[in-house]
């Protein structure tokens, strides 16, 4: 077992597919060819937890997933089949839903400011009482509350009561304590801590406390030490107030691990020079995907979005509404403690400003040295677009650019919430030009990457961060691989794909035309998909863009039009019939992209994951649906007859996808001296530019993009590929070639992709 991960396959353990049940799959782990496991965070979490980022005791793996005895089952098993671990840590927040089992949190609601724990956490303690908002929005919510065993009861809420303080009602006990309950829509404009993003029952930690770093790792950090871990991933860095610091005193702690961060990258940056591997993957997500999309449909697609929607918005001034939406109602808590700090400015001349910045910063967060750039980016757009505020703008930026001002330190904390809130989880459910470029990571103002830029982008990643994750599906993603690849092929047939849409828009009408463009390419991507999941798929979408309806204000009547049109799309038999046979259309070339896109992103430089089930086709949507249960005995079946020497078909069973990954991770596993370097490997002849290859220092890694408009050109021709050795053996058929041009028409007739090795390495593999 390598010390770096080769590669790596993240399973989702929780209540339900537990430590246990996760040990079962080693032996199936190691015959596909991953050589570590990756799972979710293992500390322990709220009861019921069913992702483990809501950490409520850092002390203790989670009893639901079967404790510490389930853990070391685990590494026993993982160990007896050759894998290593990879385990994700969340140090940014802590789980504080239900106060009784957080330990920690419920000292600091019995004790205040007075307890051992109060430090722990990011609380605006000058503020008053720290408010809790969990109360039902109604004037006589607080009628409901009980005194029950020493404890103020709030329906199934529970929280302490201070020493000495229980005598009298409910209400007079309440009025005592350190913390006040109020109206749950009190939150995002009045809260008194940080929290992660706009979700108030997680609270942040102050992990830029050594005291605080030490009991929260503590027990990661003793898995370290005892070997059981070989690698970390970090939940959302860009939280913390110190990331470089952090991430400095992890390194320090773990020197021998590998180690990876949950960095989103924008468009073109590139991450800090911090002491990690590299990020999680969303940068090669990105890069990946986009090669499979033809750069030469934005204009058909962008009269199309603006045909459909009734107007034209540019991505930029979408992004600029919805960011600063999100300062100034989501996080609008956030805005008022920077105001704060900024006392000698009038207070709403210092929110507006500070709000304005956020929602013109470039990227999530700023770091040195690149953070004076994007910062005084965001100063010129701001002063743009709001010239009032000239002067306290000038202000404001002064003291960000002061490291010694504590509006510096926390300004950082709050454009990463804002970009995430505003573009991830709003205008990426508003901007429905092409969705499949909506993703995490992603920039849905590029539209699709171009070869060479692919080339440059690995060749890069192979010199500066050789050992950092690559991924095309996670838990966070929002819509599945596969499902992308399909909408993948839109892009090749515009024309076609505005005229149906046209026409069942305007059979189906939806009050929210940007919408309704989403639910169809949505549709078309994942079907057949199941009316439950569309349904859900649905409801998320429209209150996340919260233009017609929203999580905090739903809007009945206009969800109920939404879910008919839904309904209609499996009730309607004409419709059905003309969406089953509309997917049935781009699922083949959909098939060929996902293949190429899967060989490119298990090939290219870095740790490939494999995210769970996703070996095989899967038409998953944004969470929950992802982290729906995998079946992974057919998966093992599977897997035995490939290895029986069965060559499938392209076909609905996924077993050509499964091939390409198990062969794929074998031989970066067995033979990592055939993935030392980078070159790009040049096709030559008439349809060359449907050809994408590379030379990853003896494995040559051959892929088809835009497929349909490589068959309207007549297929491969005489196109080639050059190739390094002289005989090699394609992994995928097992065919070996001899001669240093290879004509694609030959070699691609099985599959669409092609892993070629030296024929004597394969043989020595085998």
């Amino acid at each position: 077992m390598p010390d770096t991960p080769r590669s790596t396959y993240r399973v989702q353990v929780r209540p339900g597919f537990d430590l246990d049940a996760t040990a079962e799959l080693a032996g199936y782990l190691a015959a596909l060819g991953v050589t570590h496991l990756y799972t979710a965070p293992l500390l322990t979490a709220t009861p019921g937890s069913t992702h483990g980022y809501d950490v409520v005791d850092h002390r203790a793996v989670n009893p639901q997933l079967g404790g510490e005895a389930a853990r070391a089952r685990l590494v026993r098993a993982l160990r007896a089949a050759g894998l290593g671990l990879v385990v994700d840590i969340v140090p940014n927040h802590a789980g504080v839903a239900r106060p009784e089992a957080n330990p920690a949190w419920w000292d600091v609601l019995r004790r205040g400011r007075e307890s051992a724990y109060a430090r722990w956490f990011d609380i605006d303690w000058d503020r008053g009482r720290l408010l809790l908002p969990v109360l039902a929005d109604t004037a006589d919510a607080l009628d409901d509350l009980k005194l029950v065993d020493g404890e103020l009861r709030y329906h199934e809420h529970r929280f302490p009561v201070a020493d000495g303080t229980g005598d009298g009602t409910p209400r007079q006990v309440h009025d005592r304590q350190h913390y006040e309950l109020v109206n749950w829509r009190r939150g995002d404009a009045e809260l008194t801590y940080r929290r992660f993003f706009a979700v108030s029952d997680l609270a942040g930690l102050r992990v830029e406390d050594p005291e605080v770093f030490e009991a929260t790792h503590a027990e990661i950090l003793r898995w370290v030490a005892a070997g059981d871990v070989d690698g970390i991933r970090v939940d959302h860095p860009d939280g913390l107030r110190d990331p470089a610091g952090y991430l400095a005193r992890l390194r320090a702690a773990a020197p021998a691990s590998w180690l990876v961060v949950e960095k989103i990258l924008e468009y073109g940056e590139d991450l800090p020079d911090w002491p990690v591997d590299g990020t999680t993957g969303y940068d090669a997500l990105a890069a990946v995907s986009g090669l499979f999309v033809d750069p030469d449909a934005e204009p058909a697609f962008t009269t199309l979005d603006g045909r459909l929607a009734g107007r034209h918005t540019s991505w930029a001034d979408l992004t600029h509404a919805t960011k600063l939406e999100a300062a100034t109602r989501l996080l609008a808590a956030e805005l008022t403690r920077l105001a704060a700090l900024v006392p000698e400015l009038p207070g709403e001349q210092v929110r507006a400003a500070l709000a304005e910045l956020a929602a013109c910063f470039p990227v999530y967060r700023g770091y040195p040295p690149e953070g004076a750039r994007h910062l005084a980016a965001a100063r010129s757009e701001a002063g743009r677009r709001r010239p009032d505020l000239t002067g306290v703008l000038d202000a404001v930026t002064a003291r960000l650019r002061d490291p010694g001002h504590e509006l510096a330190a926390r300004f950082p904390q709050f454009t990463g919430a804002v970009m995430a809130k505003g573009v991830e989880d709003t205008a990426y459910y508003r901007w429905s030009r092409f969705v499949a470029l909506n993703e995490v990571g992603g920039s849905p103002a590029h539209f699709g990457v171009p070869a060479a830029e692919l080339h440059r982008f690995a060749a890069t990643r192979q010199v500066r961060w050789p050992a950092s994750m690559t991924a095309l599906s996670t838990h966070d993603t929002k819509r599945g691989e596969d499902v992308r690849a399909r909408l993948a092929v839109l892009s090749e047939m515009p024309g076609r794909w505005a005229e149906r849409v046209a026409d069942w828009m305007s059979r189906a009408p939806l009050a929210d035309p940007a919408l309704a463009h989403l639910l169809w390419q949505t549709a078309v991507g994942a079907w057949p998909i199941e009316r439950e999941r569309l349904h859900g798929y649905a409801e998320k979408a429209a209150r996340e863009a919260s233009v017609t309806t929203s999580w905090a204000d739903p809007d009945p009547s206009f969800e109920h039009e939404m879910h008919a049109l839904v309904d209609r799309m499996y009730d309607d038999p004409e419709l059905h019939a003309q969406i089953t046979a509309f997917a049935a259309e781009i699922t083949p070339p959909g098939w060929s992209n996902a293949l190429g896109q899967k060989l490119v992103q298990l090939a290219m430089p870095g740790v490939p994951d494999v995210y769970q089930g996703t070996e095989l086709w899967e038409n998953s949507l944004v969470d929950p649906d992802n982290r729906r249960p995998v079946d992974f005995a057919v998966r093992r079946d599977m897997l035995a007859r490939l290895d029986a020497g069965w060559r499938p078909a392209v076909a609905d069973d996924g077993a050509a996808k499964l091939l390409v990954v198990s062969r794929t991770l074998r031989l970066r596993r067995d033979r990592p001296d055939l993935f030392g370097g980078y070159r790009p490997v040049p096709a030559r002849g008439p349809t060359a530019a449907h050809a994408v290859a590379f030379d990853r220092g003896g494995a040559v890694a051959v892929a088809t993009r835009l497929p349909l408009r490589l068959a309207r050109s007549g297929g491969w021709r005489d196109t080639t590929v050059s190739l390094p050795v002289h005989q090699c053996t394609d992994l995928f058929t097992g065919r070996v070639y001899s001669g240093s041009e290879l004509l694609l028409d030959d070699l691609l007739s099985t599959y669409p992709v092609a892993l070629l090795a030296p024929t004597d390495s394969v043989e020595a593999a085998a």
